[in-house]
């Protein structure tokens, strides 16, 4: 079995839309100057009314494993990766509505 066939599945998109976010997520609170907390760092996000731009930043990154699962014609993991970035983009607009 191929790993593009072992790994075509939507599962796999779905789990990886959900984790890559996250760890750009990580990745921009460990580069940010200063010694905030992790707690610190998500109440000042908060209070410059930030949240809704971070969570975008953080989700354009599913762009890069949608095109890299379209490349090698896994589409159905591909699909899991477009179903969650619509589940972040309705959670996007839920935040900026409320």
């Amino acid at each position: 079995m191929r790993f593009a066939e072992k790994f075509d599945n939507f599962i796999t998109g779905f789990f990886s839309g959900i984790l890559l976010p996250v760890l750009v997520g990580v990745l921009i609170y460990l580069f940010s100057p200063g010694s905030l907390s992790v707690k610190e760092y998500i109440a000042r996000i908060v209070e410059t009314n930030i949240v809704t731009h971070s969570i975008s930043i953080c989700v354009f990154s599913n762009i890069i494993i949608f095109l890299i699962f379209n490349r090698f014609d896994m589409l159905r993991a591909a699909k899991g990766v477009l179903a969650i970035t619509i589940v972040w983009a309705v959670i996007v607009f839920a935040i900026k509505i409320l």
